[in-house]
């Protein structure tokens, strides 16, 4: 049986903290990771579907092991204190996904500043404070690495009804970039993964039969994105030999709706 898959995508060995994970998005990402491989940290706030996804994903054959760790990712001592728990469970960090985040179809108008401040630091100071505290950790280890920030196509080119997630998702793109220009020289490769249109928890509010149409007139492969579909692209991303050469890029997983204009 041929090994060049494993020898290109296997992340055995290797250890994966996915912020994030509790969400649907999120989930799907560190289940892909942790069936590499990888042992794999479940970060997110809701503790019963992190345990039981830890649980899950540690079942399938030749997964890594899968933990639960509660965290508040806009705090930099609740990261510090995730950071000491990978560390002293794991003693190694390959891969960090940054992938939580939340939205709002509140009318430009109508945003106060408690929900301006709230969307931004979930979407990109906690961003911001992870790369940050973990940077520090796999520049310190000296081994290289793989940072994933989760952006959007609202990064790309602002949409209709979320402004406030939309300015957060290009500031996260333009700061993947600098960090992956920042630390090429050490190894560690910073990517934006930029899903499009994934029914989720976050946006289904805002997923009207007048919106879905919209959306799907603009993404060629008329359809929504299954969130299984993203774990290929965070899989090239995360992999030290499969993606050595890519760091700085947005890689949309989108069906085409990046690549439509009329």
């Amino acid at each position: 049986m041929s090994t060049y898959l494993d020898d290109h995508f296997s992340l055995d060995g290797q250890t994966a903290v996915v912020i994030g994970a509790t969400g649907e998005l999120g989930g799907q990402i560190a289940e892909g990771l942790c069936r590499a491989g990888a042992d794999t940290v479940i970060v997110g706030r809701d503790r019963e579907t992190g345990e039981d996804r830890a649980e899950e994903f540690s079942g399938h054959d030749e997964a890594g092991e899968a933990v639960f760790v509660s965290c508040d990712t806009t705090e930099r001592g609740d990261l510090e204190a995730l950071r000491d728990e990978v560390d002293a469970r794991f003693g190694r960090l390959d891969v960090l996904v940054n992938g939580a985040g939340v939205n709002s179809a509140t009318p430009f108008l109508k945003i106060d500043e408690e929900e301006w401040d709230h969307i931004m630091n979930v979407n990109l100071k906690g961003v911001f404070l992870s790369c940050q505290v973990f940077g520090e950790y796999l520049l310190d280890q000296g081994e290289g690495g793989a940072i994933i920030n989760v952006s959007s196509m609202a990064g790309i080119t602002p949409l209709s009804r979320v402004f406030t997630y939309a300015a957060s998702k290009a500031g996260l793109i333009n700061l993947t970039k600098n960090l992956a220009r920042e630390w090429a020289p050490e190894g560690i490769r910073v990517n934006a993964l930029a899903p499009g249109f994934f029914p989720a928890e976050q946006n289904r509010e805002i997923l009207s039969e007048e919106r879905i149409s919209d959306i799907m007139g603009h993404t060629p492969a008329g359809r929504f994105g299954d969130p299984e579909e993203l774990v290929g692209a965070a899989l090239l991303l995360a992999s030290g030999r499969a993606g050595s050469f890519v760091t700085g890029t947005n890689l949309p997983v989108d069906g085409g709706y990046s690549a439509m204009t009329i």
